[in-house]
């Protein structure tokens, strides 16, 4: 049974799996991502594939910033700036002899729905992940685009409060539409004294605590207006959304009623614009461990990066 080491970057937490071809999980760990050095970082990775070592025939990898999935390089990293410029071919791929891919956070979110998600059978979309900022990646013609350098679908860089100008980052969907800012901002507000409870966040929601719901809606329509400067774009058949708050059901609800507020509003847009399918993605904490397999399956089935 040919078996994948899979690697999901983040800033917290280093997530990692073994898969078999089909996309079933055989083990899966984390532990805290070594933020200190490049050299510590990769000395984490190593002692971890070590431990796999003769089990897996190929190497896959997620990570934020932009991504050079073609060459295989990490640009810029996100927080995780220690990963700019790092060779995953020079790295991994010398030291364990075997196929290493790489992929956006983002973008790997969008291809596991792709794969066997909630975008399967989708000719386009768009997949978006909530956290600390805004993920995504677009779906066009069954492939999920990259761009020529790779930064198709930094929706976090979207303007969308340029009253706020250009200099701040406020006037950006990636702030707007923070999860974790709005689970704080409810927190704070109704007197929690833990801000990154999000489950406490949503009891507030749904206890019907006037100042959590108006963050809340607040919050549901800056993403619906994110979605719709993207449909006007793309013109999707459905946009799945991810990221751990994405479990909670009154969250896709209300954001499916803001979208149609904007709409109604102008009776010219609900003319022109057919709104999208908004579902909640299937995969929710392992979906980059799934997309980063599913890009270097892409990649060893000769599919070229779009």
């Amino acid at each position: 049974m040919t078996q994948y080491l899979s690697f999901d970057i983040g800033g917290t937490n280093l997530k990692y799996a073994l898969l078999n071809h089909e996309g079933h999980i055989i083990e899966k760990n984390r532990v805290n991502t070594n933020t200190e050095s490049l050299a510590s970082f990769m000395s984490s990775i190593y002692k971890i594939a070590d431990a796999y070592k003769g089990k897996f025939e190929g190497i896959a990898l997620c990570a934020p910033g932009k991504i050079d999935s073609k060459n295989k390089v990490i640009h810029y990293g996100g927080a995780l700036t220690f990963l700019d410029g790092l060779d995953l071919n020079e790295t991994l791929g010398k030291r364990y002899n075997v196929p290493v891919g790489v992929e956006n956070d983002g973008k790997a979110a969008a291809l596991a729905e792709l794969w066997l998600g909630e975008l399967q059978d989708v000719n386009s979309g768009f997949a978006m992940t909530l956290g600390t900022a805004l993920g995504g990646g677009i779906l066009l013609d069954g492939h999920v685009l990259h761009g020529k350098d790779f930064q198709a679908g930094e929706i976090s860089w979207m303007i969308t409060n340029i009253s706020k100008g250009s200099n701040n980052l406020e006037a950006y969907s990636g702030y707007i539409c923070s999860a974790v800012r709005m689970i704080y901002m409810i927190n704070r507000a109704v007197g929690n004294s833990n801000l990154k409870d999000g489950i406490a966040a949503f009891d507030a929601i749904r206890s019907g605590n006037k100042t959590a719901v108006k963050i809340f809606k607040e919050f549901c329509l800056n993403l619906a207006a994110v979605i719709l400067n993207i449909q006007v774009i793309v013109n999707g058949e459905k946009v799945v959304i991810g990221g751990g708050i994405s479990a909670q059901p009154i969250l896709i609800k209300e954001v499916r009623k803001q979208f149609k507020h904007i709409l109604t509003d102008i009776q010219m847009i609900n003319n022109q614009i057919n709104p999208p399918e908004i579902v909640a993605a299937k995969f929710k904490n392992d979906a980059n461990l799934y997309g980063a397999l599913y890009a270097l399956l892409l990649e060893l089935n000769g599919e070229k990066v779009q």
